[in-house]
C-alpha cells in the first residue's frame, strides 16, 4: 500500500522551521527591512533579486520566478523529490515523520472550529448575554472585541451541539476538538456561560478556544480545548496570529500569561504582546518567536509560580538564542490591572526601567531567603552566585562578578577564585559551553579577532586585507572578512547592526563578543601593521618547521641538492624574521 506524509507533519515542519535559517545556510542573505535578501541560487545573477520572507515563510526571485515556502526550496536547491525534501528537513531538525495511508480529513477539523467559532460569535453580539456584559465590564471595546474573534458560549445545554450536527459536522470531530462531551450516549456542549476566546494559528486557522468562568460556582476558572491533530499548545502562542507584524516593528515580544493580558495590551496601543497559552514556555514557541524577534520580556505573577516560570522560561528561550528579560508587575496584579490604572507609557516605561536582564533576574532571584547581614548567608548566597556565572560568557562574567561583589561585600578576587573552582571539586574548573556555536569564536586567532575589529573601526583596512586573505584560517573569521568585503564593494560602508542581522542569532553573538572586548584604543594602524607582523611570523616559523621535518627525512647522499635548497630557504627565513 502506498503512503504519504501525514498533513501533522508537513504543518510541523512548516510552524517549527524557519526558512531564513534554512535558506542561510547556503545563501548570504542580508536583512532588508521586514526581509532578507541575496543572490538567487537557481540562477546567475550579481545584483540581488532573491528575496525571504520571515514572516510569511516564503522565498520569491524577482529575477528567474521561483518561489515557494522551505520543502519547495529545499527540493529546488538539492535537486530533491518532495518525500527526500521532507525527510531531510525532518532528520536535521528532529521533527518526528508520521506517514499514512489514508486522507486523515484535517480540513474537516478545520472546519469544525470556523463553524463553532462563527457560532460563539453570533451568541456574543446578536443578543444581551453575560458573557458581553463581563466583557463591556472589562472596558473592551466593540472594536478589539471583533477583532478578536471573542464569542460567548450560552448556556443551553446542547446548542452548539445541535448546530454542528445541522452543518454536517461528525460526531467524532466535535468530540476529539473538544467541542461537545459525551455521557451514556448523550451529547452536551463543553463550553456553557463563558466568554470563548479563539486561539488562532499564525497562518489563520481556528485551533482551538479557551473559555473563562464567568458565575464563581462554575469550575475551572479557565477552559481550554484538548490538543488535537490540528492543536498543540507547545506549537503555538495566543494573539501573535494578530500581533506579529507589531512584534518585528518594534523588535521585541511581550509575553504574558493569559488572554485577557494580551487583549488588554493590545487595546492600548501595545500590540508587540501574545500569552503561552496557560503552560510553560517550550523550544517550539521559542522557535516560533524567534521568526519575529530575538528579543523577549516576561511578564508573569510575583509569585512563587510566576517566578518559577520566568526562571524556567528564560532557559528555554535563551537556549534558542534569544535574549530575554523579565518583568514583575508591582503596582497591580497583572499587566491588565497596571494598564488600566497607569496607563501605556507607564507600561513602557516599567519594561524600559525595571524588566530584568537574563543574568540580573536570576542573580536577585536567588537572593530571595538570604539576609546578607549574616556572613553565614552571604557565603552562601555567593555559592549561588558562583553558579550562575559560570553559565555566562567571560565578558558577562566580569560584569556580573563585579555586581555580587558590591552586593555581598566580598572581593571579586574571592568570587574569581570560587569562580574558577580552586576550592571545589575538579568538574567545577571546566567552563560550562552554552552551545558548540559559542567554541567558533575560541578557534579564531587573537590575530584574527583583531584584524577584524580594526576592519570595522577604519573601512580602508578592509581593501589592505586583500593581500593577506589567508590571514583568516577559521571558518567564522574567514566569513566575516568575506561580508565585511562584499558590503565595501557594494556601499563603500559597514552597517554593523546590518551585518549582525543577516548572520544567525548565535553568529552575531560572536561578532557582537569581538567588537566589545577587543580593545584598539584608536592606534588602528600600529594594531594593523603588527598583526600583519606576527601573521608573517608565524607562517616563517610554519614554513621552518616543515624545513626541519624535510631536512631530519632527507638522505645526505642522495638529496644534497635539496639539502643545499633547503638550507639556503633556511637562512633567508631566519633574515626575514630578524627583520620582522
Amino acid at each position: 500500500m502506498g503512503f504519504s506524509f501525514s498533513n501533522s507533519t508537513i504543518e510541523t515542519i512548516k510552524s517549527q522551521v524557519n526558512i531564513v535559517d534554512v535558506v542561510g545556510r547556503t545563501v548570504q542573505l542580508k536583512r532588508a527591512g521586514s526581509n532578507y535578501k541575496g543572490c538567487c541560487p537557481f540562477h546567475n545573477e550579481k545584483t540581488p533579486s532573491f528575496v525571504v520572507s520571515e514572516t510569511k515563510q516564503i522565498f520569491t526571485c524577482f529575477g528567474c520566478g521561483a518561489t515557494g515556502d522551505v520543502i519547495e526550496f529545499v527540493e529546488r536547491h538539492y535537486n530533491l523529490n518532495f518525500g527526500e525534501a521532507i525527510e531531510k528537513i525532518a532528520g536535521e531538525y528532529g521533527i518526528t515523520i508520521e506517514k499514512t495511508s489514508y486522507n486523515d480529513n484535517r480540513g474537516e477539523y478545520y472546519r469544525a472550529n470556523k463553524l463553532a467559532a462563527q457560532f460563539f460569535y453570533r451568541s456574543f453580539t446578536e443578543k444581551a448575554n453575560k458573557g458581553y456584559a463581563y466583557m463591556h465590564g472589562r472596558s473592551i471595546t466593540p472594536a478589539i472585541l471583533k477583532k478578536f474573534g471573542i464569542g460567548y458560549a450560552d448556556e443551553q445545554r446542547d446548542s452548539l451541539y445541535n448546530f454542528l450536527l445541522s452543518e454536517g459536522v461528525e460526531k467524532k470531530i466535535m468530540l476529539e476538538l473538544g467541542l461537545v462531551s459525551e455521557k451514556n450516549g448523550k451529547f452536551y456542549d463543553k463550553f456553557r456561560n463563558r466568554p470563548i476566546f479563539p486561539i488562532i494559528s499564525t497562518n489563520g486557522k481556528v485551533i482551538g478556544f479557551g473559555g473563562r468562568a464567568i458565575d464563581p460556582n462554575d469550575n475551572p476558572k479557565y477552559l481550554n480545548s484538548p490538543e488535537s491533530r490540528i492543536f498543540q499548545k507547545k506549537n503555538n502562542l495566543y494573539g501573535l496570529n494578530l500581533s506579529r507584524q507589531d512584534v518585528g516593528k518594534a523588535d521585541f515580544i511581550i509575553i504574558v500569561e493569559g488572554y485577557m493580558d494580551v487583549i488588554s495590551l493590545y487595546q492600548s496601543g501595545i500590540k508587540n504582546v501574545a500569552a503561552s497559552l496557560g503552560t510553560a514556555l517550550t523550544e517550539n514557541q521559542a522557535r516560533l518567536i524567534k521568526r519575529y524577534t530575538k528579543n523577549v520580556v516576561l511578564t508573569y505573577d510575583a509569585d512563587n509560580a510566576g517566578r518559577t516560570a520566568a526562571l524556567r522560561g528564560m532557559e528555554i528561550l535563551r537556549k534558542e538564542g534569544l535574549k530575554v528579560k523579565v518583568l514583575h508587575v508591582t503596582d497591580g496584579k497583572d499587566p491588565d490591572e497596571f494598564i488600566k490604572k497607569n496607563g501605556k507609557q507607564a507600561f513602557l516605561d516599567l519594561i524600559e526601567n525595571e524588566a530584568l536582564p537574563y543574568a540580573d533576574y536570576k542573580l536577585e532571584s536567588a537572593k530571595v531567603g538570604f539576609d546578607f547581614s549574616r556572613d553565614e548567608d552571604r557565603l552562601d548566597y555567593m555559592k549561588k552566585a558562583v553558579e550562575i556565572l559560570r553559565e555566562l560568557s567571560p565578558v558577562e562574567q566580569d560584569i556580573y562578578i563585579k555586581k555580587v561583589s558590591r552586593d555581598i561585600r566580598i572581593s571579586e578576587v574571592a568570587i574569581r577564585r570560587e569562580l574558577e573552582g580552586t576550592s571545589g571539586d575538579e568538574i567545577r574548573n571546566i567552563p560550562l559551553k552554552r552551545d558548540s556555536e559559542e567554541n567558533i569564536v575560541q578557534e579564531m586567532s587573537p590575530v584574527e579577532k583583531t584584524l577584524i575589529k580594526v576592519a570595522l573601526t577604519e573601512e580602508e583596512y578592509i581593501d589592505r586585507l586583500k593581500d593577506y586573505e589567508s590571514v583568516f584560517t577559521s571558518d567564522f573569521g574567514r566569513k566575516i572578512y568575506e561580508i565585511l568585503k562584499a558590503e565595501h564593494e557594494k556601499t563603500e560602508r559597514i552597517d554593523l547592526k546590518m551585518i549582525m542581522d543577516g548572520l544567525p542569532v548565535s553568529e552575531a553573538g560572536l561578532l557582537q563578543e569581538i567588537v566589545d572586548s577587543v580593545i584598539t584604543a584608536g592606534n588602528e594602524e600600529q594594531v594593523f601593521r603588527e598583526c600583519i607582523s606576527t601573521w608573517r611570523k608565524m607562517l616563517l616559523n610554519q614554513e621552518l618547521d616543515r624545513i626541519n621535518t624535510m631536512l631530519d627525512m632527507a638522505d645526505e647522499e642522495e638529496n644534497q641538492d635539496k639539502i643545499t635548497e633547503l638550507m639556503l630557504r633556511t637562512m633567508e627565513i631566519q633574515k626575514e624574521l630578524k627583520c620582522l
